[in-house]
């Protein structure tokens, strides 16, 4: 299990060294700013969805290496995602972090988002890992900002 935990962090480390999707989309037509005043995180998600389909996806902000891996990540995991399908992987993200108790989840059905499961043994970060999914769920409903508290 060392190995897997490993294979996390490293994850973790290169979306936080190497965010995939950084940066400021144009054209866009939702977005929403997301802050956890705990930790002092601060991203602004931007979605271009043609349709229901989410054609592109970008962040900018600070924040803690938890915060921007889970943005990389998330930018990754929803792109070509639409209407349901987008509601329920926001839904099954935020439910796998925040459950009480663990996930069965497969972690290679789910790929790198199982990096953010070794998030659930320290729960003051779990705010940190779904605030880029709370600012999707609030630029998708149209709402300009979202706090974790």
């Amino acid at each position: 299990m060392d190995n897997l935990e490993d294979l996390y962090q490293e994850i973790i480390l290169s979306h936080n060294k190497r965010p995939r999707n950084e940066g400021e989309l144009t054209p866009h037509n939702h977005e929403a700013e997301g802050y956890n005043p705990l930790c002092g995180d601060r991203l602004k998600i931007y979605v271009q969805q043609d349709g229901p389909k989410v054609e592109a996806v970008k962040f900018t902000g600070e924040g803690c290496a938890i915060s921007r891996a889970s943005a990389s990540i998330m930018t990754e995991a929803i792109k070509g995602l639409s209407g349901a399908e987008l509601e329920a992987k926001i839904h099954e993200v935020v439910e796998m972090l925040t459950a009480k108790e663990e996930p069965e989840v497969d972690p290679f059905e789910i790929g790198e988002l199982a990096a953010l499961l070794g998030v659930r043994k320290f729960p003051a970060r779990v705010k940190c890992a779904t605030l880029a999914w709370h600012t999707l769920e609030a630029a998708l409903k149209n709402e300009n900002r979202v706090s974790t508290e």
